[in-house]
């Protein structure tokens, strides 16, 4: 039995108490805590509908789009697929706002399909402000993610029942039927649940365009409460109604979702896939162009709308390069402080596993994904809350925006290095302590070799979510301290759409060029199997 790391309890004992503190701030301002009151104000029941109404509504589509096009993609294989996937993979964390700007520039009401319809003597059936709007954002962002998920499951089949499956002469509906939407259907509550929490909870896409009072969610509403109307009590209230639903959420999303069981034989294959007839190409051609459709035309008008004449303008700007830099900083610091707590958090949990204590190593773990049922702007507005009491809030904005960004990381960060860090104790404890390697040593000699490239992606997907967070700035930003996204949305909200543009390539260039750039530089020798994720 090894010893049992300390630092990780106590990085998990700051965080729980730093959350705590956060939502006691809530509560000390709701002097009656009759949450009941927000269903018997019409507004408030409002906004609490068409918060589930339009999650729901983006989930489905999302998910019911996502499962032609994972079983398109795992069926044929092209030259830029892999590409292609990593693409998927980047929209999840991709700046919700450079997103939300190529959407703009082509379904907006002076974007490509508006002039279209115009020259053709049309006009444009629809308008992306409001639930249109907030649904193809939506989907946008989420279709490309539940793709790659479900993906992974179908690319999980076993080989041996694609080749029963040749050998049987199976057609292509009865293998779906009764070998791959088993494999779907197993990870569907998990993508369901996650992409259902991911709506529940977006704030910058609603904010952009939400289109007035029709469409509001609860997060917006916090933060018209709180930023103009400053309205302190109605928006703890509504920050602890949406963290009561987002638990509720949470917990049923936690009971639905069912892992999917991998063994060693699991590999997919294409040797012993079923013939492809001429409709079922016809068939996977389609959706994976309306995939590729609905992903790569508004990042290509990101780059081409910010190629203009204000980028000389913008450039020279002062404000955009402190914008720039206080967002480098910003992304930094919260991504260090991620992988930190995060695999200090993870020394002392898989310890406690090898302990046989799992019971315990779940419970430590948990308290770094807290923030999935205690939202970003949740936990922001309970300490602007806590620390108007003591000092000038706007003063420590900065800091605040750096520990609620790196919450915002370390479930992703548990996540991707829990498996590798748990393997390769397993495999490396016994010769470690035969050689009597420990503490940093150990880490540079053995487990940076093996985890050097699953801690770069970990660094690298909280780096994009803090570079395009727009919730706790929002709320302690100012004319002093702003970043990119802050910058970009006060621009678009003053229609300088041009310098807009040039900030959203910009955005849209740093955060993709880091990411490309963190997991390039860290690449590793793929042989190396339990440094995979």
């Amino acid at each position: 039995m090894g010893k049992i790391p300390a630092i990780g309890m106590w990085v998990a004992i700051f965080i729980a108490a730093f959350v705590v503190f956060a939502v006691g701030a809530l509560f000390s301002s709701t002097p009656s805590l009759d949450l009941s009151q927000i269903w018997s104000d019409p507004y408030y029941r409002h906004i609490t509908k068409f918060s589930f109404y339009q999650a729901l509504l983006s989930t489905f589509l999302s998910v019911g789009l996502a499962i032609p096009v994972a079983h398109a993609l795992s069926r044929n294989t092209f030259p830029s697929k892999q590409w292609l996937l990593k693409l998927f993979s980047s929209t999840l964390v991709l700046p919700v706002l450079v997103g939300i700007f190529g959407l703009v520039s082509i379904y907006g009401n002076r974007g490509i399909l508006f002039e279209l319809f115009s020259w053709l003597g049309f006009k444009l059936p629809f308008s992306i402000y409001g639930l249109n709007g907030i649904l193809l954002a939506h989907v946008f962002f989420n279709l490309p993610y539940a793709s790659r998920l479900l993906l992974m499951a179908l690319e999980a089949i076993p080989s041996e029942q694609h080749e029963l499956c040749a050998h049987l002469g199976i057609r292509h509906w009865h293998k779906f039927k009764w070998v791959e939407w088993p494999r779907l259907r197993q990870q569907l509550p998990h993508v369901l649940g996650l992409v259902f929490m991911l709506c529940f909870t977006s704030f910058a896409t609603v904010m952009a365009l939400g289109g007035g009072p029709k469409s509001t969610t609860i997060e917006l509403a916090i933060y018209q409460a709180m930023k103009f109307d400053f309205d302190l009590q109605t928006g703890a209230i509504l920050a602890l109604w949406q963290m009561l639903l987002c638990s509720f959420i949470a917990l049923a999303v936690h009971r639905l979702a069912k892992a999917v069981s991998v063994t060693p034989t699991t590999q997919a294959t294409r040797e012993f896939s079923v013939v492809n007839t001429l409709g079922s190409r016809l068939w996977d051609g389609f959706w994976i162009v309306v995939s590729v459709c609905l992903v790569i035309p508004p990042l290509f008008m990101v780059v081409w709308s910010g190629l203009n004449a204000q980028a000389l303008a913008v450039l020279s700007d002062q404000a955009f390069w402190d914008a720039l830099w206080t967002s480098c900083k910003v992304a930094i610091l919260a991504s260090g402080l991620a992988i930190f707590a995060g695999i200090t958090i993870l020394l002392t949990s898989r310890r406690l596993r090898l302990n046989r204590k799992a019971r315990y190593a779940d419970q430590i773990e948990l308290i770094g994904t807290i923030i999935l049922v205690t939202p970003s702007l949740v936990i922001a507005t309970g300490l602007f809350l806590l620390l108007r009491s003591f000092t000038d809030v706007f003063s420590l904005g900065f800091v605040v925006v750096v520990m609620v960004n790196a919450l915002m990381g370390l479930p992703y960060v548990i996540k991707t290095l829990s498996q590798p860090m748990l393997h390769i104790e397993q495999q490396s404890q016994y010769l470690c302590a035969t050689l009597g390697m420990q503490g940093i040593q150990r880490f540079l000699l053995v487990e940076w070799r093996a985890l050097r490239q699953p801690i770069a992606h970990a660094f690298a997907i909280s780096f994009m979510f803090a570079i395009g967070d727009l919730s706790a700035i929002a709320l302690f930003g100012s004319q002093d301290f702003r970043t990119l996204p802050l910058y970009l949305f006060q621009l678009l909200g003053s229609y300088q759409t041009d310098a807009a543009a040039v900030v959203s390539l910009t955005l849209l260039v740093l955060s993709l060029g880091c990411f490309a750039l963190i997991e390039t530089l860290f690449k590793v020798n793929p042989k190396v199997k339990y440094a995979d994720v």
